[in-house]
């Protein structure tokens, strides 16, 4: 049975080892969309017959990322594959899609930080799996998606109520019309079915639900 440790909190941002530059302007790649990239294990001389491939899952869920999951798996055996994810979470129903997709795909799920080694000359780029990962907010419910799910003893799966987009960063500062709030009950509706279609507790959901966006840090478990 998949047990999953829920660290309740806030949506935080991961760390990451590398730090690329986004129009001249510093940026962690755990705030910028997110992206697929296919990865193999190496170096061979250390995994040997044993080197595994993954599809490496960075950055925030967006209203695009099911489209762009969409394209990058045109033409690549991904069917079965393991996708390791490191998300601050983002869109719910971005992120319902994309663990839609990941299921009719019969994926395995993964909480993990991709890092890139040094690339050796005319040798493909390889890299290793740091279990040092953050699945955040919504990202916790694409982890469910997998047909199998691996979350490492160190890595940190976080969730918190959703909230509407634009809004969570000063929610009692807001104002919500009914026609928000209606979205807001529509897809918590979806949510809530979603997550007994992927086969977990709505414990998950209800102990998400139970956390709103300025409340402090606190852990559970499901």
């Amino acid at each position: 049975m998949f047990k999953l440790i829920i660290a309740v909190a806030l949506l935080a941002l991961g760390v990451s080892p590398a730090v690329p530059q986004v129009d001249g302007v510093i940026s962690d790649v755990h705030s910028l969309p997110m992206r697929f990239e296919w990865r193999q294990e190496g170096p061979a001389d250390t995994c040997g017959s044993t080197c595994q491939s993954w599809v490496s899952a960075v950055g925030v869920i967006t209203g695009d990322t099911p489209a762009k999951f969409n394209t990058f798996v045109q033409g690549r055996g991904v069917q079965g594959a393991m996708i390791v994810l490191d998300s601050p979470g983002g869109s719910t129903l971005g992120a319902m899609t994309l663990g839609g997709m990941i299921r009719r795909l019969r994926m395995t799920t993964a909480v993990g930080r991709t890092i890139e080694l040094p690339a050796r000359d005319g040798e493909t780029p390889q890299a290793r799996l740091s279990p040092d990962a953050d699945c955040e907010s919504m990202c916790a419910f694409v982890l469910l998606a997998g047909i199998k799910r691996h979350v490492p003893a160190e890595a940190r799966v976080r969730v918190h109520g959703i909230w509407l987009g634009g809004r969570s960063h000063d929610p009692m500062a807001a104002s919500y019309s009914a026609e928000e709030l209606a979205i807001m009950q529509r897809d918590l509706a979806l949510l809530a079915q979603c997550t007994i279609e992927m086969g977990g507790s709505i414990e998950l959901l209800a102990t998400a639900a139970r956390v709103p966006p300025w409340e402090p840090l606190r852990f559970a478990f499901a």
